[in-house]
């Protein structure tokens, strides 16, 4: 894979087909908040009112082919130094390293774009066992397991919560 093929961007409304594929993927939304989307419409309008406006939701593209998304969301208030990550990438690129250099490309750029923000952290469900390793191989640190911490798609779920500090130094793929 030539890593150079992959940028992130702003969501477009052009990117509706390619974003129903990967959006309507069981395996790619599976452990996202991310629910399928019943028409071309429904996906547009998620586009229109959530994704494009949203202060950090990008699209990973692979040469400018939407194949799925990152997001950042900021904190606010007492929280205003923090932001949670979250990602997901079209199920025929994973195991490709494509969700670590998209990563790594956010890493670059989130904490100029919201210079409040100390600390970016992620909750992965446990058996979300590519994403953990994802974390880990650009350089988040491992902080523990939350054990019954949220309900998540009508369930109670453990999550392992992982963080990158904007002091913490990106690994090399």
């Amino acid at each position: 894979m030539d890593y150079s093929r992959i940028t992130l961007r702003p969501f477009k409304l052009s990117d509706i087909d390619d974003f129903m594929v990967w959006a309507n993927d069981d395996q790619v939304i599976r452990f996202t908040g991310v629910t399928s989307f019943a028409s071309k419409e429904d996906g547009l309008r998620y586009l229109r009112e959530v994704a494009i406006p949203h202060p950090w939701h990008r699209s990973i593209c692979l040469d400018d082919c939407s194949i799925g998304f990152i997001s950042v969301y900021p904190g606010s208030g007492d929280y205003i130094c923090k932001g949670d990550i979250g990602y997901a990438v079209a199920s025929q690129y994973s195991g490709q390293g494509i969700a670590a250099v998209a990563i790594k490309i956010a890493l670059s750029r989130v904490f100029v774009d919201i210079p409040r923000m100390e600390r970016l952290q992620a909750l992965v469900n446990p058996e979300n066992k590519a994403s953990l390793r994802v974390l880990e191989k650009v350089g988040f640190t491992k902080e523990g397991l939350l054990r019954k911490y949220m309900v998540f798609k009508g369930n109670i779920v453990d999550v392992v919560l992982h963080s990158f500090l904007s002091t913490d130094s990106v690994l090399d793929l």
